[in-house]
């Protein structure tokens, strides 16, 4: 099977959309996304009602910390996602939010294990954004393969059986053998806002049958995606954001 994984799409839809046909025309038999579909977007209402159809027809989603946010609980952000949560609340209707509320924080399919930020505390929200949270992840979580957001940067860590931790920058859309001798943290770089230095949407393709990766960049309308920011009122940081990447 081929699994289509993508998170952090915050409300993007010109990124989503690309994201969705890229995956289609690879013929990804199934689509599991990791949270944020909402924040830091001008279209918060249209990615969640997609959202909402792919998982009609069998897609797997899963709650971020944005969506918690934006149904009003309390959340540790700063305070241009603040304004963004706030702006966006504003925008779903109750049955957008409730879709939203009722999500789940992870999702196991046998020894693969899917959450928006880190396996061992889905809700507290700690970023995997280095050897020392790569560790600290490998040490409690017993899953071979976990897949990851939060951090929007694509990374792509492993623990061999002697506890040694390594990690690489994904290069390329090359496929990766996740090895059965490693055990294995795939952070999923973001659809709807990079932070890496380049704009182009990211979301991965997960061969169960082979056990391999492919770290995929899809390029945007991001000329788009950031004017509609500019003329929601969305502070501009947000529409920078969308241009250059980072």
């Amino acid at each position: 099977m081929l699994v289509a994984i993508l998170t952090d799409i915050h409300g993007n839809r010109e990124a989503l959309s690309a994201c969705l046909d890229h995956a289609r025309q690879q013929a990804a038999d199934r689509f599991v996304l990791l949270g944020d579909y909402v924040g830091y977007g001008a279209d918060p209402a249209w990615v969640v009602d997609t959202v909402r159809d792919l998982v009609d027809k069998g897609a797997v989603a899963l709650r971020g910390n944005h969506d918690v946010a934006v149904d009003g609980s309390d959340v540790d952000m700063n305070s241009v996602a603040r304004e963004a949560i706030r702006w966006t609340r504003e925008r779903l209707d109750p049955e957008q939010r409730r879709f939203l509320a009722h999500l789940p924080l992870v999702h196991e399919d046998g020894n693969v294990l899917y959450v928006h930020a880190n396996g061992y505390a889905p809700g507290n929200w700690d970023y995997m954004d280095g050897p020392m949270e790569a560790t600290r992840h490998f040490s409690r979580v017993d899953a071979h393969i976990t897949f990851c957001g939060h951090v929007h940067v694509p990374m792509l860590y492993h623990m061999s059986s002697t506890a040694k931790v390594g990690s690489f920058s994904p290069v390329g859309d090359n496929e990766i053998p996740l090895l059965p001798t490693r055990t294995w943290l795939a952070v999923i770089g973001s659809v709807g806002q990079p932070r890496d230095g380049v704009a182009a949407a990211n979301y991965a393709l997960f061969d169960t049958a082979r056990q391999t990766l492919r770290f995929l960049r899809v390029p945007y309308d991001t000329a788009a995606a950031a004017r509609k920011v500019r003329e929601a009122g969305l502070p501009e940081k947000l529409a920078l954001r969308l241009e250059r990447g980072r």
